[in-house]
């Protein structure tokens, strides 16, 4: 277990939970166990802690965590209802998300998501299943690439990039982090301080390989369906399309049904909302970002669930 990784907003959204010592919590993104260990820990005897992440090497970090309240299963969290169907767990009384890409994956160089170090292009949070970065790239259309940098990471010399990476393909495979680092540095005309030119092609890539965006979109309704009445939802963010995924979600949840523009119908005919919004959105502190500067675009939204089931 790599107890030096500590997760971003991890307090508040662990306390966001309001853990009760018997209730049964599933941490969806177990990571490395930084949000599992702060639940076990309020958790009493009874309690039970369900935990799920696709990388196998995290669920190898999670076998070390020997606690007989815990399950950890290897699944995408988009199996979220399938995984407590099989388990045999009808409802839940809260479930965290902390979405994207880990600080370990970032700082483990073969796993390629970071251009800090010239490595094998991967990519994959899964390395054992789909394409890799290297694959994709040798094989995907201009077009697709410069639509897929601008539409996940809001690139705006995305053409640029993907016309040197088509280029540079013709003369020689696109296999390490630092070849594409460099070619997307020598297209990028102008960055903001700070930030290197490969930041938002590098996010922009994985979240399209690793079908962030839709993830996220499949497993927020199996949440909700998942929890009981008075349960809790906590989602931590990093990337604005992310948390645009959240808050437009438990937004219209919370709304319930609406009337259809100039229709008269009684409100007692119209689906109450499944979600009651709690407090407004949360970001890490001065000192957290201080500590952590990958805590700065960190989001934590919280809703509980409503009424009886629906």
């Amino acid at each position: 277990m790599d107890a030096a990784h500590v997760p971003v907003l991890a307090q508040e959204a662990v306390a966001a939970l309001a853990i009760r010592s018997d209730g049964v919590y599933v941490d969806a993104t177990f990571g490395r166990g930084g949000h599992s260990r702060l639940i076990l820990g309020r958790l009493g005897a009874q309690g039970r802690l369900v935990a799920l992440d696709r990388d196998p090497d995290a669920i190898r970090a999670g076998e070390a965590l020997q606690d007989k309240r815990l399950t950890l299963v290897r699944s995408a969290f988009s199996r979220l209802g399938g995984v407590l169907g099989e388990l045999g767990v009808t409802q839940v009384d809260g479930i965290l998300l902390d979405i994207g890409v880990s600080s370990p994956q970032l700082d483990d160089a073969t796993r390629g998501f970071s251009f800090r170090f010239d490595a094998p292009l991967d990519m994959r949070m899964d390395p054992e299943s789909g394409m890799s970065a290297a694959d994709w790239l040798a094989s995907a259309a201009e077009g697709e690439i410069s639509e897929v940098i601008r539409t996940y990471g809001e690139e705006r010399f995305a053409k640029s990039i993907a016309r040197a990476i088509v280029a540079a393909r013709e003369k020689e495979a696109i296999r390490s982090t630092g070849q594409l680092a460099n070619l997307i540095a020598a297209a990028v005309k102008r960055r903001e301080p700070g930030q290197h030119p490969a930041t938002r092609s590098f996010q922009a890539i994985r979240i399209y390989l690793n079908r962030e965006l839709e993830e996220l979109s499949d497993v927020l309704p199996q949440c909700v369906n998942a929890l009981r009445p008075g349960g809790r939802l906590a989602v931590i963010s990093f990337h604005s399309l992310e948390d645009r995924i959240v808050k437009r979600f438990m937004r219209d949840e919370a709304m319930g049904e609406q009337a259809p523009a100039r229709l008269p119908i009684r409100a007692d005919m119209l689906k109450p909302g499944r979600l009651k919004l709690i407090g407004r959105a949360q970001h890490a502190s001065d000192a957290e970002v201080a500590d952590n500067p990958r805590a700065r675009s960190a989001v934590l939204r919280v809703a509980e669930r409503a009424g009886g089931l629906q």
